[in-house]
């Protein structure tokens, strides 16, 4: 399944190069260590600057993880990597050649990193920087699927999965006030327990503050909090401060 999805995933590569570069990204011929003849790509001063290595980063999920689950821990991290420091259109142009690098089309991801004049220190998309010297860092579930992927439909999925289940320790419901930070700068109260999810507690400040659950995006000490996370699985407790950015356009 996960290669069935690499023609599509190809497309989406090449939409994305033509629609963030302006189309000045192309199909160059490649020498022998990858390099592109005739790209865009502009002398950095001084900076070290490597061509993009073919070789991908090997990682093992703490749990195993299906290829649902990988996508919707790329889109999180896809939709809220532009709200902290660098350009969008260079996390735009990261996320096209890390899709092409994927489908094992070295050439098109060069060229997107060319013609975004993206500086590579280590020949990979792990690490790299634009022409203001913004950094940029990709983790390596981006860039590549882990070691124990699973397939969604197997009988190993459902049993790991109720591994899961088991392994979880207890819930505790005593209700406490959650103290929460708007990205607007405004601070508030909602009423939780370590049992809620991130999701029932989206929908809690929805009706609280009027503000979309799909424009909502929770952070606590600089990690992402997806809606299946509890606050018991994130170790939030009470005068605990929960960050939460609240985009204009979702």
């Amino acid at each position: 399944m996960w290669q069935a999805n690499c023609r599509r995933m190809h497309n989406l590569a090449d939409w994305i190069s033509v629609t963030v570069m302006g189309g000045c990204v192309g199909r160059s011929r490649t020498d022998g260590q990858g390099s592109a003849h005739g790209s865009t790509r502009s002398k950095k001063r001084g900076a070290r600057n490597e061509p993009l290595k073919k070789e991908r980063p090997k990682w093992k999920s703490e749990y195993p993880m299906t290829e649902g689950q990988l996508r919707s821990k790329r889109d999180e991290f896809w939709d809220t990597a532009p709200a902290f420091d660098g350009r969008k259109e260079i996390w735009d142009a990261l996320r096209a050649a890390a899709l092409a690098l994927e489908c094992n089309d070295l050439e098109l991801a060069q060229a997107i990193v060319d013609g975004a004049c993206i500086t590579l220190p280590h020949g990979s998309l792990t690490e790299s920087y634009d022409e203001l010297g913004n950094r940029y860092q990709l983790p390596a579930y981006t860039l590549a699927p882990p070691i124990n992927l699973i397939n969604e439909t197997s009988s190993e999925s459902k049993q790991s999965e109720g591994t899961q289940k088991q392994a979880q320790p207890p819930v505790c419901r005593e209700e406490f006030q959650l103290r929460v930070r708007l990205s607007t700068g405004k601070d508030l109260r909602l009423t939780a327990s370590l049992a809620d999810s991130i999701a029932v507690l989206k929908k809690q400040l929805e009706k609280q503050e009027d503000i979309e659950v799909i424009r909502q995006r929770w952070f606590f000490s600089g990690k992402l909090l997806t809606d299946k996370t509890r606050l018991q699985d994130a170790k939030i407790q009470k005068d605990y401060v929960v960050q939460v950015i609240v985009n204009v356009n979702p």
